[in-house]
């Protein structure tokens, strides 16, 4: 039924391409990667400069408790494409990155892509997909007009050995390795490479201004019609490298991971200044619906920051699924708004289509909400009571205030009111609580699959122990 659906999508597409309202509102979807809940200035935090990243919330709603459906990329780009839980179609884990390898995200889903086509709109894509490397996965596969990036998970942002490149590591290199010094000669970014559509191309610019570049022209591009622009940069993700441009800005930092890390954090948010100019510039920016979060939370690291939140990347700890948060349009959400209650990146289909008048698919259950009406006032309750989470045979819930994780064989209980760092576990004062979330969880997993592929790695090292227990957090 889900590829009937697909399909009859396809066909609707192809009789409306040219029908839309042209006042339906153009979408940006902006998803980064691996940047911490205290990286930016969203929240307060003491953190590199990044004014355009928080001029979206400024201009629009900045989520206090805005949540990813996996604390790692894959999984959450399933989740955010579909609107759906990715265990409900067994999306657990991250797929292999060998060439052959045929694990991605299932054909029959339908994605906001489709379902935007649907509507009328053109859509493009630019930066990383990593939703399946072979032919049926591919973004232009999925629903998007126009692709330039990569399928994979990353790759080196410049080459290393340029007089201008500032780098700690290579991408996919042993860090003792010889090929990971930069001295050493570069062979380029191989299975990895960038593809505008399904070709090849090579890439002389900083794959961060490079990915602006090309959402910029998507957009001078189109215009005059209704789109959606889907841009989710490999940025801050590893390997750490940056031009001396950017490096420059801070010269006060010692530390050359820091620094390096921070002067990434620097470009992304200039290219987010870009994209929003370029919006301004169009005269598109008061009806254009424009998105920002991460796909999941910066890695248990010490060149990044989840403050005040626990743990992070493949955690189910708040800094592994709470993620920087917010989005703007300024036609429909009143200027300056903080919302405090849980949301989810689950909500971003559901949001886009309802925007674009378009139709959320009827034949599987969509998981989000729209939002815009509890960010207008028309809608006074929460978007979500419940929130769950699920990486093989660890799992976590939200329910209310409460947040229960289950890993290494126990339970961790936190009341998020008073302890937003989930430092007091309070399972063994409240089994009544433990219960209760427990029947909640078994419920919502009643009806999810087992995974389609097996767990890619596991990240058990003493930084991600919990009170001094040891856990296996797969991923």
């Amino acid at each position: 039924m889900r590829l009937f659906s697909k399909l009859m999508l396809v066909l609707a597409c192809v009789a409306n391409a040219y029908g839309a309202d042209t006042t339906s509102p153009n979408v940006v979807l902006i998803f980064v990667d691996d940047l911490g809940y205290c990286d930016s200035e969203l929240y307060g935090c003491d953190a590199v400069p990044t004014p355009n990243i928080k001029q979206i919330a400024d201009q629009g709603a900045l989520f206090t408790d805005g949540y990813v459906s996996s604390p790692v990329c894959s999984p959450s780009r399933a989740g955010l494409l579909t609107g759906r839980y990715q265990q409900r179609f067994g999306h657990e884990f991250l797929p292999g990155f060998e060439p052959e390898n045929d694990d991605g995200l299932p054909p029959e889903e339908v994605t906001l892509a489709d379902a935007l086509k649907e509507a009328g709109y053109v859509t493009g894509m630019v930066g990383k997909w990593h939703l399946g490397s072979q032919e049926q996965f591919h973004p232009v596969n999925r629903g998007f007009d126009e692709f330039f990036g990569m399928v994979t998970w990353g790759a080196d942002y410049l080459d290393p050995t340029r007089e201008d490149a500032r780098t700690i590591r290579r991408a996919g290199a042993d860090p003792n390795a010889a090929e990971s010094s930069p001295e050493a000669p570069w062979n380029g970014r191989g299975n990895d490479t960038l593809m505008r559509g399904t070709t090849p191309v090579e890439e002389d610019d900083y794959l961060t201004d490079a990915f602006t570049r090309e959402a910029v022209a998507f957009i001078n591009k189109h215009k005059s019609r209704p789109f959606f622009l889907y841009l989710p940069y490999t940025a801050v993700h590893g390997p750490l490298q940056v031009t001396q441009e950017y490096y420059d800005r801070f010269p006060h930092i010692d530390d050359e991971g820091r620094r390096i890390y921070a002067a990434m954090t620097s470009a992304l948010d200039d290219g987010v200044g870009v994209v929003l100019n370029a919006l301004e510039e169009n005269g598109l920016a008061e009806n254009t619906l424009v998105v920002f979060l991460s796909d999941n939370g910066g890695g248990v690291s010490d060149v990044n920051s989840n403050k005040p939140l626990r743990l992070g990347k493949q955690t189910m700890f708040e800094g592994g699924v709470r993620v920087p948060f917010t989005m703007k349009w300024p036609a429909q959400i009143p200027k300056g708004t903080v919302y405090e209650h849980p949301v989810s990146a689950l909500d971003i289909f559901p949001t886009a289509v309802a925007a674009a008048g378009g139709t959320v698919p009827t034949d599987g259950t969509i998981d989000g909400v729209d939002l815009i009406p509890y960010l207008n006032g028309s809608n006074s309750n929460k978007p979500h009571e419940k929130l769950f989470w699920r990486a093989g045979p660890i799992w976590a819930a939200r329910v209310g205030d409460w947040k229960l994780i289950y890993a290494a064989d126990r339970y961790w209980l936190y009341d998020l009111s008073t302890d937003i760092g989930e430092i007091n576990n309070l399972a063994d004062k409240r089994p009544d609580v433990v219960t209760r979330i427990r029947a909640s969880y078994a419920k919502w997993n009643a009806v999810n699959i087992e995974p389609l592929w097996p767990s890619f790695a596991v990240k058990d090292m003493p930084g991600f122990s919990v009170d001094g227990v040891t856990v296996k957090w797969t991923f």
